[in-house]
């Protein structure tokens, strides 16, 4: 080092000295943010502005379907895609077996049961009315027949016997449910009995049954299996899955149908088309053909005009910014998770992202520390907000980088 750096360097500590003595106060906690413009790949235009409405792509309204109630969503962003009545209180019907076998994958998971537990039927499991097993009592049958039994066949007694065997008995089993309900958000559903039986407390919503249908594909993937099975035996008796578009739709590969009287015709509906999951959940429909047309014509529907893809890859680097007391001039920053977003066909250009970001950013950094945030927009609307974090550590610039680093937050 020259004599002439050496005496520099010593003019700009005692510049610095208040602020070292202070702790360097006035550049490390008066942090704001500072909002920058996120460019997003394979976009056209990644302004904050919609396109102009003659350049847009047109997309038509949702079919109009026979049902009480309807939600359509994709399930990689849980996006609405299109609903009518989705938050109206309606009978689930078998719908209702969607959380009984939430609450079974989840013993399973747990480890407190397993697939080869054999389990005695009691007289009130084999006494449900309704669609059943035909389970014997007194006789063993494994949690994994019992399951096919309950999802496949929609039985009520194979049901009530597995909530038997997680909870000890059926109330506190629906207790259980009840609780993995608050766990997933679900105001608008209570239950009051396993199978789906009509009763004044026992209800639930469209959109409430398509958050629980999404949880039950992303957290047992190892058990969606069964929901495509196409038919089941036991006790010599072969039934098929009731849900007719596993027949009709190769890209159907779930969940299940409910019918009561007071509910009518019921039917969730997963469906994937090259990369894109959609899971719609039609209500009350007046028959099992308005059921499955319905549901039909709500998937086509997603499908044909909307999109999903992912717009930035989970620790890629996003944007950089300026780092100051650093070992590096810059910080790359980016998500943890790969971000997604759901949008109408041919809309690109009103896809825009801005990263909010803490200003100004002092080292060391860690990838574990969110900085902070990027926004998405679609039309100028908020679609989804994600933490941002560096995309690699970074250590502290050495004592006289640190020093003339306070001197130019102290000047600006």
């Amino acid at each position: 080092m020259t004599l002439n750096m050496f005496v520099r360097l010593a003019q700009l500590a005692l510049l610095s000295l208040p602020l070292v003595l202070a702790g360097c106060s006035d550049s490390t906690s008066a942090t704001q943010t500072t909002s920058i413009a996120a460019p997003i790949p394979n976009v056209a235009a990644p302004s904050g502005e919609a396109a102009p409405s003659d350049k847009l792509v047109p997309i038509p309204a949702a079919p109009q379907v026979n049902a009480k109630g309807y939600y359509v969503m994709d399930f990689t962003t849980g996006q609405t895609i299109a609903a009518s009545n989705e938050n109206e209180r309606l009978e689930p019907a078998s719908l209702t077996k969607l959380m009984s076998a939430y609450a079974v994958f989840h013993a399973l998971k747990d480890g407190r049961i397993k697939l080869t537990d054999m389990v005695t039927i009691s007289a009130h499991a084999r006494d449900q009315d309704g669609s059943r097993m035909f389970v014997d009592v007194g006789t063993q049958v494994s949690v994994e027949n019992l399951n096919q039994g309950m999802i496949v066949q929609s039985g009520n007694d194979a049901t009530v016997a597995l909530a038997e065997h997680v909870a000890g008995s059926e109330p506190v089993f629906v207790d259980l449910m009840n609780q993995y309900a608050q766990q997933l958000g679900l105001a608008g559903t209570h239950f009051q009995n396993a199978s789906g039986m009509p009763g004044t407390e026992h209800y639930t919503t469209a959109r409430d049954i398509a958050v629980l249908s999404a949880a039950l594909i992303r957290d047992f993937p190892e058990y969606y299996k069964y929901y495509s099975q196409r038919q089941f035996t036991w006790n010599k008796i072969t039934q098929p899955n009731r849900n007719g578009l596993l027949e009709r739709d190769p890209t159907v590969d779930g969940l299940k149908t409910g019918h009561t009287d007071s509910a009518g015709y019921c039917l969730v509906s997963s469906a994937k088309r090259d990369r894109m999951r959609l899971v719609s959940v039609v209500m009350g429909s007046p028959s099992i053909h308005a059921r499955e047309d319905a549901s039909a014509a709500l998937l086509n529907f997603g499908f044909r005009f909307y999109e999903t893809r992912r717009l930035f890859a989970a620790k890629d680097p996003i944007l950089s910014v300026r780092l100051w007391k650093g070992a590096a001039e810059e910080a790359k920053l980016g998500v943890a998770q790969d971000v997604y977003v759901t949008f109408p066909r041919g809309q690109d250009n009103t896809l825009s992202a801005a990263a909010d970001v803490a200003s100004p950013l002092i080292a060391p950094l860690s990838t574990a520390r969110s900085v902070g945030k990027l926004r998405l927009m679609q039309g100028g609307q908020p679609v989804g907000t994600y933490p941002l974090h560096p995309v690699a550590d970074t250590a502290e610039a050495g004592f006289f980088s640190r020093v003339v680093d306070d001197v130019k937050l102290w000047v600006n």
